[in-house]
């Protein structure tokens, strides 16, 4: 959202991800590390890692990418599936592309 300056506003967001690695205990403490609002769990695989989280930022892509990137720094084929929701709009995204818009549910609202 822009201000009236042209400026982007920050906005909240609440993130719902799966990661998968093929090495986990190199990820495991970069996720820790940038989900300080959240949890970060095993998976159903023992590569993979499920994130529940709240981020504050300007959009959703930018979001995604900052935290692939990241992810990828510490491992090079990590993969990221994550839906991210704000002010009712949910953006789904695997790895970099972003995968459809859709209205979230009124219980998953974030403000």
């Amino acid at each position: 959202m822009l201000t009236q300056r042209g400026v982007l506003q920050a906005k909240d967001f609440k993130l719902e991800a799966r990661v998968s690695t093929e090495s986990p205990a190199l990820v495991k403490p970069v996720l820790e590390k940038l989900i300080t609002k959240g949890t970060v769990k095993r998976g159903g695989a023992p590569d993979e890692f499920l994130v529940e989280a709240e981020m504050t930022g300007t959009s959703a892509r930018d979001l995604n990418r900052s935290l692939l990137s990241a992810l990828r720094g510490a491992e090079k084929r990590t993969r990221l599936r994550a839906q991210w929701t704000s002010a009712g709009v949910t953006e789904k995204f695997f790895d970099y592309v972003p995968k459809g818009v859709s209205r979230a549910p009124s219980s998953e609202k974030v403000k």
